[in-house]
């Protein structure tokens, strides 16, 4: 099978596309024959090992994993001797972000892990694009307590995350107000969103309104600018971890912060966020946005899009 491999952390140009084997796989496993797979943030960290804080989870000095790939659809071909809930045929899909090899033609995948019957009515790219970027929406709002009516701004509604999220939100009949570029303006008022700042025209942050909680999704803000935003006791979550770390910091102050707070969130479970991931899919409540598609071949190039910070939404790697 053809993979994209690397035994040292790297840039996107140290990868390289090899034959290997194909998995053998245990009795609590099955082989699927991947059809699609994205190239995230979380992939970016596992390819290069920055920040070095993924490397407590991906591998020290060396990647544990030589096969990059953390997401995964596409059609089961084998199953262990223990797998009673997947038959050869299913379309399934998952996701792990410690890494899962998935950027192969070929993946044995544990059924402990994240994965899921694929909905029929979603195409094999989008089924891949439903994960990563989703999973973190999920677990950045689901401690934020929030009801219908509240209000939240989304600095950063063509991302992956921010573009979940805000389906997330409406789902949850919320009032919402995302920053993007000029060309998804109209994009975002398709999607329910109630008002669309376009970040290339005014600073969101001097914006005349006040919101129950501010997302920032792309983590290119922070606390401090934001608070003006924020009603008397609302919450700031930000995506990444901030100039020296600074938003875990105020977040574990928070018990001891009156009025406005930070929160952050640790994304545990996928199994969880999956599962909610499948409902809203199954309802048609969440169609994840999808920039671009590359084949396995042009993974490095594909790689450095995604960290050139332009991409929008999920890029897709194809394998036919």
């Amino acid at each position: 099978m053809k993979a994209a491999v690397r035994y040292n952390y790297c840039p996107p140009d140290g990868l390289t596309i090899r034959e290997l084997p194909i998995p053998s796989i245990r009795s609590n496993e099955v082989l699927v024959k991947v059809k699609a797979t994205t190239i995230s943030r979380t992939d970016c960290g596992v390819l290069t090992g920055k920040p070095y804080a993924i490397r407590l989870f991906t591998g020290l000095f060396k990647p544990a994993l030589p096969i990059t790939g953390t997401d995964f659809s596409g059609v089961v071909v084998a199953r262990g001797e223990q797998v009673e809930q997947y038959q050869v045929g299913d379309l399934v899909y998952g996701f792990f972000d410690q890494g899962l090899s998935t950027h192969a033609e070929y993946v044995a995948v544990p059924i402990t892990k994240a994965i899921l019957k694929k909905p029929e009515h979603i195409t094999f790219e989008q089924a891949a694009a439903s994960l990563e970027g989703a999973h973190y929406a999920y677990y950045f709002l689901d401690k934020l307590k929030l009801y219908a009516g509240d209000s939240v701004l989304v600095n950063g509604g063509t991302g992956a995350i921010g573009n979940a999220a805000i389906q997330f939100l409406k789902h949850k009949q919320a009032r919402v107000v995302a920053t993007c570029e000029t060309a998804f303006v109209d994009y975002l008022y398709k999607q329910g969103v109630d008002y669309v700042i376009d970040y290339t025209q005014e600073d969101f942050t001097q914006f005349d309104e006040q919101f129950d909680a501010v997302f920032d999704a792309v983590g290119k803000s922070s606390f401090g600018k934001c608070k003006r935003l924020l009603k008397p006791i609302g919450v700031y979550v930000s995506s990444e971890l901030g100039p020296n770390w600074q938003n875990p910091l105020l977040a574990l102050a928070a018990p001891l912060m009156p009025g406005k707070k930070v929160r952050f969130p640790l994304p545990f479970s996928i199994n969880k966020s999956m599962q909610y991931i499948n409902e809203l899919i199954e309802k048609g409540a969440f169609t994840p946005l999808i920039d671009r598609n590359y084949l396995l071949d042009d993974i490095s190039e594909a790689f450095n899009y995604v960290m050139s910070g332009k991409k929008k939404g999920n890029v897709i790697i194809r394998f036919d």
